[in-house]
C-alpha cells in the first residue's frame, strides 16, 4: 500500500530498517540525502529501537528515588542529557524526534514519515503525540473501502499542502515587491 502511495504521488520511497543505522549522526545524514518528495517508511518501529515508553521508566524511577521531593526542571534535563550522551553509537528515541520534527522536515520538501507498528501501546507517547504524528490509520486487512478512503485523504492533503506552497509564494512575492 505504501509503494501505491508513493506510485500515486510521484514521490521516492525509502525503507529505512533503523536497526542498521550506526547512530544519531548517520540517521541525520541519511534523511538529508532523500529527495524532496519521498516517502520514509520505517516499519515495526516498536521493534526497531527502545521507544516503548522507556521515559515513563525513567520518570517513575526518578519518583521512586526522591520520594516526593521536587526536581528543578534544569537539573532534570541536564540529568537526561547526561544519561543520552552514554548511549552513544546507537540511534535514540530523542534522535529520532529530533529528525521527525527537527532538519529533515524543514528542509521545505513535502516528505512522508510512515511508521508501521502492531502495537501503538508500546510506544513513547512523544512519538506519536498530535503535531509529530498527523494521522494515525488502523488497518486489518485492507479491503477496497479502506484503500478509496486513504486515497482520499491523500488527495485532500495534497491539495492542502498546494495551496499552502502558493500562498507562501504569494507572500514572498508580496515581500519582495515591498522590499
Amino acid at each position: 500500500m505504501i509503494a501505491a502511495m508513493a506510485n500515486f504521488l510521484g514521490y521516492d520511497l525509502y525503507d529505512l530498517e533503523l536497526t542498521t543505522v550506526k547512530d544519531n549522526g548517520d540517521l541525520r545524514k541519511l534523511l538529508i540525502e532523500t529527495t524532496g518528495k519521498s516517502i520514509v517508511v520505517i516499519e515495526d518501529i516498536d521493534c526497531s529501537l527502545d521507544l516503548t515508553g522507556q521515559r515513563k521508566k525513567k520518570e517513575k524511577d526518578e519518583n521512586d528515588a526522591e520520594t516526593g521531593k521536587e526536581k528543578d526542571p534544569i537539573s532534570k534535563k541536564k540529568k537526561e542529557a547526561e544519561e543520552e550522551s552514554k548511549r552513544t553509537g546507537e540511534v535514540t528515541l530523542s534522535g529520532l524526534l529530533n529528525f521527525i520534527d527537527g532538519i529533515w522536515s524543514a528542509c521545505g520538501g513535502e516528505g512522508i514519515i510512515v511508521f508501521t507498528t502492531n502495537y501503538v501501546d508500546r510506544l513513547d507517547p512523544a512519538l506519536i503525540r498530535r503535531g509529530r504524528m498527523d494521522k494515525s490509520i488502523e488497518m486489518s486487512y485492507c479491503r477496497f473501502e479502506a484503500f478509496k478512503c486513504l486515497i482520499e485523504a491523500l488527495e485532500a492533503s495534497k491539495e492542502e499542502a498546494r495551496k499552502e506552497s502558493e500562498e507562501a509564494m504569494l507572500k514572498a512575492e508580496k515581500a519582495d515587491r515591498e522590499w
